[in-house]
């Protein structure tokens, strides 16, 4: 196979600002430290994977403004491939600001979508999902994302679905049948089953289509299930001085399906997937702390 993973989301650009509080209201307070990098869920994923020694393929359309180029440009460092995202030209690519609390890394997040339109289903570079291990997902490009789901149930290619916190549309439901790994934020997980206890919901997941599920739940870890019967739960790694938690659970999925790839359990998978989200909250930023595979094992045999 050619690639890994093949993403297809949104890819942005975040302004981050440490403050003191976040607002409730008028405030006018200085910025402790500031940062301009590539954020978006899937995007994230894959520049973790990437990290990691993973080859993934990023699916979007862009602006060809200043904000584009620089997706593309930090893409490029990181060893992403961009031949599948499409440019649009004379729009605008999409920006987030983010207030980052300094005591706890607790964040308020404005989203800024841009002009630049939804991928077209028929723009999707289907060679590159067809040449993938994983397709992974968040629902953006709504259109797209049905189709790609199909293309890769048709190739063989495993499906994995990103439901971030806040994020859970019930049209998600048509796609769910179709994903394979599916690890999603503990409030998305109570919207589609109804189940407020993490691992039960994970558990209700699996009845819904995927053959694994992960309920990300904070510092309080995450709760996994698989279809024939494992579940468990992963504790959080412990952080001595949260910078920013902006990524963390981006960095959990791109860790978790490079393990997968890799050939690791179950268990080891979301071991490793915890720990790389773990260490992506030392700096500002979604990837700034983003650890190499030697980092990470040096980081895990600490722990063992």
């Amino acid at each position: 196979m050619k690639y890994d993973v093949v993403g297809l989301g949104v890819s942005t650009i975040d302004l981050l600002m440490v403050v003191d509080e976040l607002p409730g209201g008028e405030l006018v307070q200085k910025a402790h430290a500031t940062a301009v990098a590539g954020g978006g869920p899937v995007a994230t994923a894959l520049v973790a994977l990437a990290r990691l020694g993973g080859k993934g393929a990023m699916l979007d359309r862009l602006g060809d403004d200043l904000f584009g180029r620089m997706i593309l440009e930090e893409f490029g460092r990181e060893g992403v491939d961009t031949s599948g995202i499409a440019i649009a030209q004379g729009k605008s690519s999409s920006q987030a600001s983010i207030l980052v609390r300094r005591r706890d890394g607790a964040r308020a997040i404005t989203f800024a979508p841009g002009d630049s339109g939804e991928l077209d289903a028929a723009d999707l570079a289907v060679d590159a999902i067809r040449a993938a291990r994983i397709l992974h997902l968040n629902g953006r490009h709504w259109d797209a994302s049905l189709r790609a789901a199909r293309v890769a149930r048709e190739a063989g290619v495993r499906i994995s679905f990103d439901g971030g916190s806040h994020r859970f549309q019930p049209a998600h439901r048509e796609l769910m049948p179709l994903v394979d790994i599916c690890i999603v934020a503990h409030d998305y997980a109570t919207a589609f089953t109804g189940a407020a206890d993490p691992g039960k919901a994970a558990l209700a997941l699996v009845e819904a289509g995927p053959g694994v599920v992960a309920v990300t739940c904070g510092t309080d870890g995450s709760h996994v299930a698989a279809r024939g019967g494992e579940q468990f739960h992963q504790i959080a790694f412990p952080v001595e001085h949260v910078v920013d938690t902006t990524g963390a659970g981006d960095a959990y999925h791109g860790a978790f399906l490079f393990a997968l790839i890799r050939g690791y359990s179950l268990r080891d998978s979301a071991r490793m997937a915890s720990a790389v989200g773990a260490l992506n909250t030392r700096a500002l930023g979604g990837r700034a702390a983003l650890p190499t595979f030697a980092e990470l094992e040096s980081y895990l045999l600490e722990r063992s």
